[in-house]
């Protein structure tokens, strides 16, 4: 069987992704997304070549296969391969956003980068992004040991901050920086300036009165996909022809 062939098995996504999908020669089918354990058995009977996992569903779907090191630091699956002994899954939104930006007009070497978020699983969704040249990192989360997590994971090079998002020196440390990325939630109010481009991933933040410049997510769908179908069918796309089924897949995940 090619890999066309080999079903795709989509877990919480609506129909209309399956058909996006089969537009790109891919043959998707819709699982049950309950009980992970049972429907990774059944996949791997039925002769599914991999899966690709909705975000309300990618915490389950962690301890039902091998997560990489990328699935591991975020806490989340959204790609899973059947082709070993053992189920592969991976999170392969992190390095989307990295691949988004690295093909924005954002020139990320020399910045400062500032992340925002809660848990340290927030904090690594941005990871990839500190492999981009920037010469400062601050990571803020609910605590300054949550923030120091991340570390171990990040390259060497950069200047990195490890605080508390309730200590005041996220406000110093966002008046040097140059990109703001938001993982979870609130963006502290007065933060922003006209200087600024923010990166918003929780589709929450309100920049407007700010003048701060709102950097555009359009493509990452795209990038996000590509990297998906890349770990779960090996086949690899461009941002065009999967940019249909991205916003098919975007629009209707449960």
């Amino acid at each position: 069987m090619s890999t066309s062939d080999t079903p795709l098995a989509l877990v919480g996504y609506p129909p209309a992704a399956a058909l996006a999908l089969r537009e790109l020669g891919l043959t998707a089918l819709s699982v049950a997304a309950a009980a992970p354990d049972e429907v990774v058995q059944a996949c791997k009977v039925l002769g599914f070549g991999g899966a690709l996992v909705a975000p309300a569903h990618q915490a389950a779907w962690l301890g039902a296969v091998s997560p990489d090191p990328e699935a591991r630091r975020a806490g989340r699956v959204d790609a899973v391969t059947f082709g070993g002994v053992t189920p592969q899954g991976t999170f392969a939104y992190a390095d989307a956003l990295s691949d988004a930006l690295s093909s924005s007009d954002y020139a990320a070497r020399g910045a400062a980068l500032l992340v925002l978020g809660q848990q340290a699983g927030d904090l690594s969704l941005a990871a990839p992004l500190t492999r981009l040249g920037f010469s400062q990192i601050a990571l803020a989360a609910h605590s300054a040991s949550e923030a120091e997590k991340v570390l171990r994971d990040l390259p060497v090079g950069p200047r990195y901050f490890p605080v508390s998002r309730r200590d005041g020196a996220v406000q110093a440390l966002a008046e040097r920086s140059d990109l703001v990325v938001l993982t979870a939630g609130e963006l502290p109010a007065r933060l922003l300036q006209p200087y600024h481009t923010l990166l918003d991933l929780t589709g929450q933040a309100r920049a407007g009165g700010t003048g701060a410049t709102v950097l555009d997510l359009e493509h990452l769908g795209a990038h996000h996909l590509i990297r998906q179908l890349s770990h779960a069918t090996g086949q690899r796309l461009l941002p065009p022809e999967v940019a249909g089924a991205a916003r098919a897949l975007r629009g209707g995940a449960g």
